[in-house]
């Protein structure tokens, strides 16, 4: 009756574990032609637990069974495995069977023999990848418990290298194909297949990444990658998009920022070099061993160069696409630049040709006036030479009056035709310091106002810049500058102010000379203007500086004026342009 008790105990005991953990238990078989056997095995072990997982146990009643049961069960813990059924050897045969041809290096055997003579415990040890060897008489309850958990206890360990080997493979082989990825949601994706690969489990995972870690935000972060029902977060732009329970674990893992394993699930923390973060959440079918932990850490721990080498990529990709639009902005410059240097070419053979046909003009047109004055001047030497009359004489004279009018029209009109051309004027806008240009100028003709003892100052800011063209403007204040020099009289001086009015840049070139009439001021700046003033020294004037200076000045949208108090007072030019801020 106590035996029954017993037994119903035991059998509680059993339920009790199954219903603790119905998914974990020792897969062990007891292979032994011996029916006794098996149901002894079976009730000296029905209360086994260790690590609080209890047995599974497979039977076998021969050597032909067991081969079937080992093929078809190779995470079977440990074989309780007896040494004679079908013949003397046919254990030890399955023995060869399961290590050579089945390939199984970690089950653990245990061989129970009832006739030890018939193999020698020593030689079996030595030639056979057995565990133990016992002969049924000694093997109790307690000898076979302490056996079992001995084998079991070696089969773990055992299964912790081979799963760690597998793992590390599994890592380094990942570690390349992580590596291989171009784009942040490739490699999210990546990610989970291998961790699914790692872990040999189905799990929904999710990952998710967010850019600043420095940020307060933890809201601020988007999902790369999901699996499993998970997959429906994929492209949430913020936590908003993701269910309650799974946004607190997200931004809980960025606060945190550690790694984490329950029961079923997993977080995962990541923060690259490049000061970015990223949280993987894991849902497993099953709880993670102390092996799987080590293995999921060991490949978190490599996910931060992988990361960085994707962001490295793209702001290569970045870098190429900017060069690639610099060089297409620096080609479309140089076929700017060289449309304009044709443009250039084309007003010099312009040019080239109007001379030749100046100098054609002269060849031709000019020499017959001037064959007339010379022949008439010969006429009058030969006139006073014979002592003709006054009226022979200026017959003469008057014949060569009107060649030289002729000449004169023809040289006039020359002059017309080149500077038509010459006020062909285009103006390319730039940065330009008009403070140091304008003192470029005044350097520049300080030789001539040397030669006439007149004093030039200047009167300008460090820097004052405008948008305009260097060379044109420079041209214009040069024609006012040596203006000045050329109608004021020795020893004058001339003032060159630079400043600002109302926003605008102001230039001023003020001289001491025989100053304007009201007639002067009122076509001042004609083209081919002579005006009431002469230049002081004999210098010579065509009468179209100004006028070049008014073309110049109005092409910038500015204004250019001139003021007198009268004859023998001097004149002020004066130059406006208007605000414009460099860009």
């Amino acid at each position: 009756m106590a035996e029954q008790d017993d037994v119903l105990q035991l059998i509680d005991d059993i339920g009790f574990v199954e219903q603790e953990h119905p998914a974990r238990k020792w897969k062990i078989a007891v292979i032994d032609d011996d029916h006794a056997v098996h149901e002894g095995t079976r009730f000296a072990l029905s209360d086994y637990s260790l690590n609080g997982q209890g047995l599974e146990i497979l039977s076998a009643f021969s050597a032909a069974e067991g081969r079937i049961l080992m093929r078809d069960n190779p995470d079977v813990a440990a074989v309780l495995l007896d040494v004679i059924m079908e013949t003397d050897v046919a254990g030890l045969e399955l023995v060869e069977y399961i290590r050579n041809e089945i390939k199984n290096e970690t089950v653990r055997i245990i061989l129970r023999t009832g006739q030890p003579g018939q193999a020698p415990e020593r030689r079996v040890i030595v030639q056979y990848d057995i565990n133990d060897y016992k002969a049924k008489t000694e093997l109790t309850a307690d000898k076979l418990f302490t056996s079992l958990t001995a084998a079991l206890r070696s089969y773990q360990q055992l299964e912790r290298m081979v799963q760690t080997r597998r793992g590390l493979e599994i890592i380094i082989d990942a570690a390349s194909t992580l590596y291989d990825f171009k784009s942040m949601q490739r490699l999210a994706e990546g990610v989970l297949t291998q961790i699914a690969s790692l872990l040999n489990v189905d799990c929904a995972g999710i990952l998710v990444l967010r850019d600043d870690g420095s940020g307060s935000k933890t809201e601020d972060f988007s999902v790369l990658a999901g699996s499993g029902c998970y997959s429906r977060f994929i492209g949430a732009a913020t936590s908003k998009s993701l269910d309650p329970e799974l946004r607190d674990m997200v931004e809980a893992a960025f606060k945190k920022r550690m790694n984490e394993f329950a029961d079923q699930r997993t977080v995962l923390y990541v923060r690259t070099g490049s000061g970015r973060e990223v949280v993987v959440l894991l849902q497993a079918e099953r709880p993670l061993s102390e092996t799987d932990r080590s293995l999921v850490e060991i490949f978190s721990s490599r996910l931060s160069i992988a990361f960085d080498n994707v962001i490295l990529y793209q702001k290569l990709q970045e870098a190429n696409t900017q060069l690639e639009d610099r060089v297409a902005q620096r080609t479309r410059a140089l076929m700017q630049a060289n449309s304009r240097l044709s443009a250039q070419w084309l007003r010099l053979q312009r040019a080239n040709g109007f001379k030749n046909e100046i100098l054609g003009t002269v060849a031709h047109d000019l020499k017959n006036p001037l064959g007339v004055i010379l022949g008439r001047t010969e006429m009058l030497t030969e006139l006073f030479a014979t002592g003709a009359s006054k009226d022979g004489v200026t017959t003469q004279i008057e014949h060569i009056r009107d060649a030289a009018k002729r000449l004169t029209s023809m040289v006039d009109h020359l002059i017309s035709d080149a500077m038509s051309d010459a006020f062909d004027i285009t103006i390319r806008r730039e940065a330009v310091d008009l403070a140091a240009l304008v003192r470029e100028v005044a350097e520049a003709n300080q030789p001539l106002a040397v030669n006439k003892q007149q004093i030039i100052t200047v009167a300008a800011p460090d820097r004052l810049s405008a948008m305009c063209d260097a060379d044109r403007m420079r041209e214009a204040i040069d024609n006012l500058v040596s203006n000045a020099i050329k109608y004021s009289q020795m020893g004058g001086r001339i003032t060159i102010e630079v400043g600002t009015e109302g926003g605008n840049s102001v230039i001023s070139v003020t001289d001491e000379g025989a100053g304007l009439s009201p007639e002067d001021l009122g076509r001042l700046f004609g083209r081919f203007q002579r005006l009431s003033a002469k230049p002081t020294a004999g210098e010579s004037s065509t009468g179209l500086g100004l006028s070049i200076v008014k073309r110049i000045i109005d092409m910038h949208g500015g204004d250019v004026a001139a003021r007198s108090a009268g004859p023998g007072r001097g004149s002020t030019f004066t130059i406006t342009l208007p605000a414009t801020e460099p860009s």
